[in-house]
């Protein structure tokens, strides 16, 4: 028996409609009853003439959803949803009943007819289960592991609440993919600033730890392209100046070399390339009679997530951010 876990709509808004009227549901009502489609081809055609195809990858996580629901989800199957304000969890059997309804305005068109068996209690699981039916997707499939210890439960056997060390080890994993994920999510966002945008990102970051910073005008030789400073005048120290390359592909040598050479005693040098460095180019920046930092599109976003509460606003609007809590250990 396979296991799906299908959310009630945000915060479990429509958690009661499930349970009353024995359904579970997903929206895109504009698609109208899914059994005119003849595949999922069809769905697809009619999503993206519905919804447009802006987003290439929601498009793609939308009809997979839809394709579940409809087509891999099947009569015996154990459904779940779950209401965040119990923390408790709706277990029941798929009846094997598609439908359509006429649904107001909001709600969730697309049902399937459930027998609701009873409730499991959040704080009743193991944490693997936990992490597992913590995923915010609108539909998935559970592992066997899951349903096994949600039948456990529903049928009496309640686990001794324990800390596992396997389940410290899980929790952990999960929280370094969430960081890992929302690290390349701040660079994807770095990643399509444009070049003059880079610039002012620098100076915001700068900025954000204490210096003055201004992007240097342009002309034909643009040349340093922010300078920084403690009085924003650069007669004191240190005196920074930033050279920014936004392009793929790593900057060799002879460009530290060049810039090395615009520097002059009291100053520290910043040289940011979203696309990387060779080998040969750290090595002319470590071999420097002047202080040279070179900063790697990895450091940038570990520089703007350690500074951002400091950026003012218009640094804020070249990186829109969020904050995330985590459990502490």
């Amino acid at each position: 028996m396979k296991g799906w876990m299908i959310r009630a709509g945000r915060g479990g808004k429509f958690i009661e409609e499930f349970e009353d009227n024995n359904i579970v549901a997903i929206g895109w009502n504009q698609l109208g009853s899914l059994d005119q489609y003849k595949d999922v081809e069809a769905i697809r055609k009619a999503y993206i003439s519905i919804y447009n195809n802006e987003k290439p990858s929601k498009t793609s996580n939308a009809v997979a959803m839809i394709r579940k629901f409809v087509y891999e989800i099947n009569k015996g199957d154990m459904l779940i949803s779950y209401s965040p304000e119990r923390r408790e969890y709706l277990i029941g059997k798929d009846l094997g009943q598609y439908k359509f309804i006429q649904a107001e305005e909001g709600a969730y068109a697309h049902t399937r007819k459930v027998s609701w068996i009873g409730t499991v209690s959040r704080d009743d699981l193991s944490q693997s289960s936990k992490n597992t039916l913590g995923s915010v997707l609108t539909l998935f499939a559970l592992n066997q592991d899951v349903v096994l210890e949600l039948e456990r439960i529903l049928a009496g056997e309640k686990p001794e609440p324990t800390e596992d060390k396997s389940d410290n080890e899980e929790f952990e994993i999960i929280k370094e993919q969430a960081e890992s994920q929302s690290h390349e999510y701040i660079k994807d966002k770095i990643q399509s600033l444009t070049p003059d945008e880079m610039e002012e990102l620098a100076a915001a970051v700068l900025m954000a730890m204490g210096f003055k910073a201004k992007v240097s005008p342009k002309g034909p030789d643009r040349g340093v392209d922010v300078v920084a400073s403690p009085d924003g005048l650069g007669l004191t120290r240190p005196r920074i100046k930033v050279e920014v390359k936004h392009r793929s592909g790593s900057i060799g040598s002879q460009p530290i070399r060049s810039f090395i050479g615009a520097l002059r005693d009291g100053d520290s040098g910043l040289f940011l390339s979203t696309g990387g460095f060779t080998k040969e180019a750290r090595y002319e920046a470590e071999r420097a009679t002047i202080p040279v930092t070179l900063i790697d599109i990895d450091d940038l976003a570990d520089l703007v997530v350690t500074h951002y509460d400091h950026f003012d606003l218009d640094g804020r609007a070249l990186i829109p951010l969020v904050r995330l809590y985590w459990p502490a250990e």
